[in-house]
């Protein structure tokens, strides 16, 4: 942890030459007036829905841990936010006072994001999960009010089915004008027959087994101009149970529900048919994102239509195989030598369903450079200031096929992992004073891929902004080498 230095900050920010864009801030909801919307909205019964849900931890407490594990409860964050340090306390509650101290945190524009509304997505009864994400998003609509120039809030957008996110993205983008989104995902489903165990959830993250499903959802962000973004945990999730530790349960836990979401959109094929929309998973960083694509990679030279063939067991020349057991196998070998097609079929069924076995059927590929394109050009990997491995989005050498991520810069402020909100740019820039990225690069971290980012689908996001200036420069500037490397030499 860096100890702050005003004139640290001031030296960084007199040397860059572009604004800072925050990616993924955070608003700490002032819960009383969220309950006056959640009872405006739905009732004084759900507000109390609520007031239970968020007093669950103390609750936990008194269970036995037989009975905790099975409602598949886990230790949850605790002293999760700023206490020592007031003033950041009020900041990340005040939008308005967020607002007037951006200049002070080095920051230009902000997308804050939910805390406790994160949770909302979770709820089970949909009713009460509709209602409330409602209540929250007015709730930022009403707090962020004015605050446009400096600030914008991510709405909550539930995604237990396509129709529920349609319809709650038309109350928070057509009704609340809010110009950022958060769709929740994966979702935890009940298995059936086992409803009342909360542990006994499957995962669905949009993936291949129903690979078209939510694209309803996808369309509708493309038509109402806003780029989906994923804040998800996967605490509660596998080994993420613990009753006791929470660094245990939340160490890893945003990568993993980044990674679940992200492979399962590949997979699914939701980028080769929406080519222009972009998708962000935040706040896991980005090196899980450098080690799937390399994976997908792996997976498609070795695994796809045009190299799979090579494993199907029609092909096992029986003959040659046959008399290499007779020579070189020993006496039990000989004796089961009867059985052999038998041991050939272990993990290789001769019988496998051959419209199934292109598991990149769904993905468009015609070569691996596909994979790459989509990770270069669509994906994006909300990374906090702090984190070493952020400087693995731009390492074009190691990196497969040159490619080089689009991390965003992520400041988290607001939370526990941020002691002074004064720090993140110092934090981050440390990447450049190591000499691990460059100025271009540190640039295309803070400023350029959130900007691409956001205007993806919506080319006015900062219109009205601080940065609106910088933006239009660089978007102009950008179409401009595009068109220059599309002409031939000499013309």
């Amino acid at each position: 942890m860096t100890e702050f230095s005003e004139a640290r900050l001031a030296g960084i920010r007199a040397a860059l030459s572009h604004p800072i864009i925050d990616g993924d801030g955070h608003i700490v909801e002032f819960m009383p007036a969220v309950r006056d919307e959640i009872v405006a909205v739905a009732g004084e019964d759900i507000a109390k829905q609520l007031d239970g849900i968020f007093d669950a931890g103390r609750m936990a407490r008194e269970l036995d841990t037989e009975t905790r594990r099975k409602l598949g409860l886990y230790r949850m964050s605790w002293w999760a936010l700023p206490a020592e340090n007031t003033l950041d306390r009020a900041t990340s509650m005040l939008p308005n006072l967020l607002y007037d101290r951006m200049p002070e945190l080095g920051l230009d524009f902000a997308v804050a994001y939910p805390t406790f509304g994160l949770t909302v997505t979770a709820l089970d009864d949909a009713d009460t999960r509709r209602a409330v994400a409602r209540a929250f998003n007015r709730y930022y609509a009403e707090s962020f009010s004015g605050c446009g120039r400096r600030l914008t809030p991510a709405a909550i957008i539930p995604m237990h089915t396509p129709e529920e996110a349609i319809e709650e993205l038309n109350h928070a983008v057509v009704e609340l004008s809010l110009r950022a989104v958060v769709l929740g995902g994966p979702v935890l489903r009940p298995l059936p027959g086992a409803n009342e165990a909360r542990a006994a959830r499957w995962v669905d993250s949009f993936g291949p087994d129903d690979p078209t499903a939510y694209d309803a959802v996808w369309q509708h962000c493309l038509d109402l101009g806003v780029s989906p973004t994923f804040h998800s945990s996967a605490m509660g999730w596998g080994s993420r149970v613990s009753l006791t530790n929470y660094v245990f349960n939340h160490i890893g836990n945003f990568a993993t529900a980044g990674e679940a979401t992200c492979r399962s959109l590949f997979l699914a094929g939701v980028p080769h048919r929406f080519p222009t929309l972009p998708f962000a998973f935040l706040e896991g960083g980005v090196a899980w994102g450098a080690n799937l694509y390399s994976d997908l990679i792996g997976h498609f030279e070795k695994r796809g239509a045009h190299t799979i063939g090579s494993l199907d067991p029609s092909k096992i020349d029986r003959k040659q195989i046959t008399e290499l057991f007779q020579r070189y196998g020993g006496e039990a070998y000989q004796r089961n030598l009867n059985q052999l097609d038998r041991a050939l079929s272990h993990l290789a069924d001769p019988d496998e369903d051959r419209s199934q076995i292109d598991e990149f059927r769904h993905c468009g590929l015609r070569s691996a450079d596909d994979i790459r394109r989509v990770f270069n050009d669509q994906f994006y990997f909300g990374c906090e200031a702090d984190d070493p491995m952020n400087c693995t989005a731009f390492d074009t050498d190691r990196n497969p096929l040159g490619a080089r991520l689009q991390a965003v810069f992520s400041s988290d402020i607001g939370h526990w992992d941020v002691p002074d909100m004064r720090g993140v740019l110092c934090e981050a820039y440390e990447m450049v004073e190591s000499g691990l990225v460059s100025e271009d690069d540190f640039k295309r971290f803070t400023f350029s891929n959130a900007v691409s980012l956001l205007t993806a689908t919506n080319p006015d996001f900062f219109v009205g902004t601080e940065v609106e200036n910088a933006v239009k420069e660089h978007v102009e500037g950008s179409a401009r080498r595009r068109a220059g490397s599309r002409r031939e030499p000499g013309t």
